[in-house]
C-alpha cells in the first residue's frame, strides 16, 4: 500500500507534539552534525551482483545496506547523501588495508537484523550495518543478533568524520584488534528534535522490505 507521505508526517508530527510539548523549544535547537552537507551532492548507483554469499576472505567487511539504502531513499535523515556515506566507510576500511564488499539486505529494515546477517557474511566475521535513515553499527557474526560491538543510534549527530572511522573500526575489529570505541556525540534534545522524521523515514524504509528475500551483492558507482 502507498504511504501518503504528507499524511503521515503531519499526524506524526502531532502525536509528537502532544507527548513532548514540554521540550518542543529547546528540540527545536538540538544541533545537527556539523557541516554534513559540504560538498557537492552525488548519487549512488547500485548494480545488483549476484545473491551474496559466504566469504573466505579473511581481510573482507562487509558494508550491509538496507532494502531503501541509495535506491528509493538517496540520503540520511539529515540530506547527507548515501554516496558520501559509503564512500567515507570504504575509505575508513581501506585505510586499515582491508576490502570492503556492498550488500543489500531485504528481508527487515532492522539495523541489527541487517549487521548481523552481513556478519555472518562477512569472510572477517565483521559488518557494518546502515539504515536509510544513518542508524548504524558494527556487529561481529559470532554475537547474538541484538548485540553487536559498537552501535551509533543517532543518526542526527553522525557526521562524514564518524562514518570513516566507523570504517577504520571494523576493519580494525577484522584484523583482531581491540579499538576504541569510535566517539560518539549524544544529545538528549536530538530524539524529540528528528523523532517524526526518523519515524517517517522508517516507515517508507520497510516499504522496500521483502520478507524471505537473500541478500544481494551489490557493484557501486557515483554520478
Amino acid at each position: 500500500m502507498a504511504v501518503n507521505e504528507q499524511l503521515l508526517k503531519s499526524i506524526i508530527e502531532d502525536v509528537i507534539k502532544e507527548m513532548s510539548s514540554d521540550t518542543a523549544p529547546a528540540a527545536e535547537a538540538a544541533p545537527a552534525a556539523p557541516a554534513a552537507t559540504a560538498g557537492p551532492a552525488e548519487e549512488l548507483v547500485l548494480t545488483p551482483d549476484g545473491e551474496a554469499e559466504k566469504g573466505t576472505a579473511a581481510d573482507e567487511v562487509v558494508i550491509g545496506i538496507s532494502a531503501a539504502f541509495g535506491e528509493n531513499q538517496q540520503a540520511n535523515i539529515l540530506g547527507v547523501p548515501h554516496a558520501k556515506i559509503l564512500r567515507e566507510m570504504i575509505a575508513g576500511i581501506e585505510e586499515e588495508g582491508l576490502k570492503a564488499r556492498v550488500v543489500k539486505v531485504y528481508r527487515s529494515g532492522d539495523v541489527a537484523v541487517i549487521g548481523h546477517d552481513c556478519a555472518e557474511l562477512s569472510g572477517s566475521g565483521i559488518a557494518i550495518g546502515i539504515q536509510s535513515r544513518g542508524t548504524a553499527l558494527i556487529h561481529q557474526a559470532d554475537l547474538p543478533q541484538l548485540g553487536n560491538l559498537e552501535l551509533f543510534s543517532q543518526c542526527p549527530l553522525i557526521d562524514l568524520d564518524t562514518y570513516r572511522q566507523i570504517g577504520k573500526n571494523a576493519a580494525k575489529y577484522a584484523k583482531g584488534e581491540s579499538p576504541a570505541p569510535v566517539p560518539v556525540k549524544n544529545d538528549q534534545m536530538a530524539r524529540p528534535a528528528f523523532q517524526a522524521r526518523a519515524a517517517l523515514l522508517y516507515l517508507k524504509e520497510v516499504q522496500d522490505v521483502v520478507l524471505g528475500k537473500k541478500p544481494v551483492n551489490m557493484q557501486i558507482a557515483y554520478k
